[in-house]
């Protein structure tokens, strides 16, 4: 039996008949189309799949969507305001920290979660932030490059 509840993503309201079972990844994917949220391991090992739920990090393949009723929801697709680029996606594209893409936003919408909190981090932080995130492709550094730089605008120094 689906149930009726009403999803607050990207600043818009979204109501929805929904199976109480539905992740919270399946419906932002196949009921709203916001495919940037990517479907990897399905397992919660893998982090691609991260979206912020009151501005913290979840992964959303472990989450029911009825959970997040009323709730604030972060994707990809929010962060940028009409064409342009959340300063954190600038830098990534700046640092060449997109490879094949599967990561990227879940690494984003981590490395947000962490300057909205720490506007300053260190290297250690950033990297104890994207912990649970893998890439397969960068090798982390620029990854941690480009979450560093968008916290220094203008700086493109490492710590």
């Amino acid at each position: 039996m689906k149930e009726r509840v009403t999803l607050r993503v990207n600043g818009d309201d979204y109501e929805l008949l929904i199976e109480p079972k539905k992740t919270l990844l399946e419906v932002l994917r196949g009921d709203l189309g916001l495919t940037g949220t990517k479907e990897v391991c399905g397992l919660g090992a893998c982090g691609a799949c991260t979206v912020l739920i009151e501005d913290k990090p979840i992964l959303s393949c472990l989450t029911l969507a009825a959970a997040c009723q009323s709730k604030k929801i972060t994707t990809i697709e929010g962060l940028k305001q009409g064409e342009t680029l959340h300063p954190l996606q600038e830098a990534f594209i700046q640092k060449g920290a997109i490879q094949c893409g599967m990561c990227t936003p879940g690494m984003i919408l981590s490395g947000k979660a962490l300057l909205d909190e720490n506007p300053h981090p260190t290297e250690i932080e950033v990297r104890q932030a994207i912990a649970g995130n893998l890439c397969r492709c960068t090798g982390y550094v620029k990854i941690v490059d480009a979450i560093l730089s968008a916290s220094r605008p203008g700086d493109s120094k490492r710590e």
